[in-house]
């Protein structure tokens, strides 16, 4: 049987063919703690979870109305920094290692308190990564 919480290893250009800008970077807040001083989730080793917004680049990530904004989770005890920006006054592209996806069921579409009903509930994939690097570091 395949676990619920399987990481998929998956190289950067799979995932982002055309590359990817860095927009935000933002602590991923756990909920359960409540109003805790220190909300700030933690992986299966106890290292904060950073959450990186960022713009694909990819024409077809668009497709059918969709967001091309992604957020791609990254554990390390400080906040990730994006790399220099090659043009200045726009994001800078940005690259990351160590990339696994993760399957899940997003049913959030999904109100229907009738049975059956027409569910929208869809696949969607959770994105990790080991480090926010410049795209001429990434490695395969």
């Amino acid at each position: 049987m395949v676990p619920n919480s399987i990481k998929i290893p998956v190289a950067f250009e799979y995932v982002f063919p055309r590359g990817a800008l860095f927009l935000s970077v933002d602590k991923v807040i756990d909920f359960a703690k409540g109003r805790d001083g220190d909300n700030q989730a933690r992986d299966e080793n106890g290292v904060r979870l950073w959450s990186v917004k960022v713009l694909d680049l990819d024409p077809e990530a668009g497709k059918f109305g969709r967001s091309t904004e992604l957020k791609v989770k990254i554990a390390a005890n400080d906040a990730p920094q994006p790399p220099e920006s090659a043009m200045p006054g726009y994001p800078p592209a940005v690259g990351f290692t160590e990339v696994t996806v993760t399957p899940y069921n997003d049913s959030n579409s999904c109100k229907g308190d009738k049975q059956p009903h027409k569910c929208r509930a869809r696949l969607a994939w959770s994105i990790r990564a080991g480090a926010m690097v410049t795209p001429d570091r990434v490695t395969a």
